[in-house]
Protein backbone atom coordinates (compact mmCIF):
# COMPACT_ATOMS: atom_id res chain seq x y z
CA UNK A 1 0.00 0.00 0.00
CA UNK A 2 1.46 3.32 -1.06
CA UNK A 3 1.64 6.03 1.60
CA UNK A 4 -0.17 9.25 0.78
CA UNK A 5 1.05 11.50 3.58
CA UNK A 6 4.38 12.19 5.27
CA UNK A 7 4.67 10.32 8.59
CA UNK A 8 6.49 13.27 10.12
CA UNK A 9 4.70 16.43 8.99
CA UNK A 10 1.51 15.05 7.44
CA UNK A 11 1.90 16.81 4.08
CA UNK A 12 0.75 14.95 0.95
CA UNK A 13 3.59 12.96 -0.61
CA UNK A 14 2.41 13.35 -4.21
CA UNK A 15 4.37 10.23 -5.19
CA UNK A 16 7.72 11.56 -3.92
CA UNK A 17 8.96 10.11 -0.63
CA UNK A 18 11.89 8.44 1.10
CA UNK A 19 12.43 6.46 4.29
CA UNK A 20 13.94 8.30 7.23
CA UNK A 21 17.52 7.47 8.22
CA UNK A 22 16.44 7.54 11.89
CA UNK A 23 13.44 5.21 11.85
CA UNK A 24 10.98 3.57 9.46
CA UNK A 25 8.93 6.72 8.81
CA UNK A 26 8.13 7.49 5.19
CA UNK A 27 8.86 11.19 4.85
CA UNK A 28 8.53 13.96 2.29
CA UNK A 29 11.56 15.56 0.70
CA UNK A 30 11.17 18.69 2.86
CA UNK A 31 11.47 16.55 6.00
CA UNK A 32 14.43 14.71 4.44
CA UNK A 33 16.23 18.04 3.93
CA UNK A 34 15.58 18.94 7.59
CA UNK A 35 16.71 15.48 8.70
CA UNK A 36 20.05 15.92 6.93
CA UNK A 37 20.72 18.95 9.16
CA UNK A 38 20.26 16.92 12.36
CA UNK A 39 23.55 16.60 14.29
CA UNK A 40 23.03 12.82 14.53
CA UNK A 41 22.43 12.33 10.77
CA UNK A 42 25.97 11.09 10.12
CA UNK A 43 25.62 8.58 12.98
CA UNK A 44 22.29 7.35 11.55
CA UNK A 45 23.78 7.03 8.07
CA UNK A 46 26.79 5.06 9.33
CA UNK A 47 24.58 2.75 11.42
CA UNK A 48 22.39 2.05 8.38
CA UNK A 49 25.42 1.31 6.17
CA UNK A 50 26.89 -0.97 8.83
CA UNK A 51 23.62 -2.86 9.19
CA UNK A 52 23.40 -3.37 5.41
CA UNK A 53 27.04 -4.48 5.26
CA UNK A 54 26.16 -7.19 7.79
CA UNK A 55 23.09 -8.34 5.86
CA UNK A 56 20.45 -6.49 7.87
CA UNK A 57 18.34 -4.88 5.16
CA UNK A 58 15.48 -4.23 7.60
CA UNK A 59 17.37 -1.96 9.98
CA UNK A 60 14.91 0.05 12.07
CA UNK A 61 17.26 3.02 12.54
CA UNK A 62 18.81 4.60 15.61
CA UNK A 63 15.60 6.35 16.65
CA UNK A 64 14.28 9.82 16.02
Amino acid sequence: MEKKFCDRCGKPLNGCSIMSMFNTDIICMDCKREEKNDPRYKQALEADRDACAHGNYNFKGIGW
